[in-house]
């Protein structure tokens, strides 16, 4: 049985393999660069149709990293998730 700082008994150990968010500052950034180019492909491959072309897209990009009690972050795993609004507009010499 292990005991904290001031006799309490502890469940689990405390020393746990765990980063920092900095230590995982590389998988973000590629992470973001990835979002990034799937969003500028997607919006150079949609052409416009019967006169209506999209006109500006937005997106949002979250990115959860996952994490435990009594930790920073656990690098069993991460996952991401995209908002995506389009605004589509009539193209010119449309009536």
């Amino acid at each position: 049985m292990a005991l904290d700082a001031v006799g309490n008994r502890q469940i689990a150990s405390r020393t746990r393999t765990t980063s920092s968010l900095a230590d995982r500052s590389t998988e973000v950034e590629e992470a973001i660069v990835q979002a990034s180019a799937i969003a500028q492909g997607a919006l150079a491959q949609a052409p416009a149709r019967d006169g209506w072309q999209v006109s500006s897209m937005e997106v949002t990009f979250g990115l959860t990293l996952a994490a435990e009690a009594g930790v920073i972050l656990s690098k069993a795993s991460a996952e991401a998730s995209f908002e995506v609004t389009l605004t589509v507009e009539r193209t010119s010499g449309t009536p």
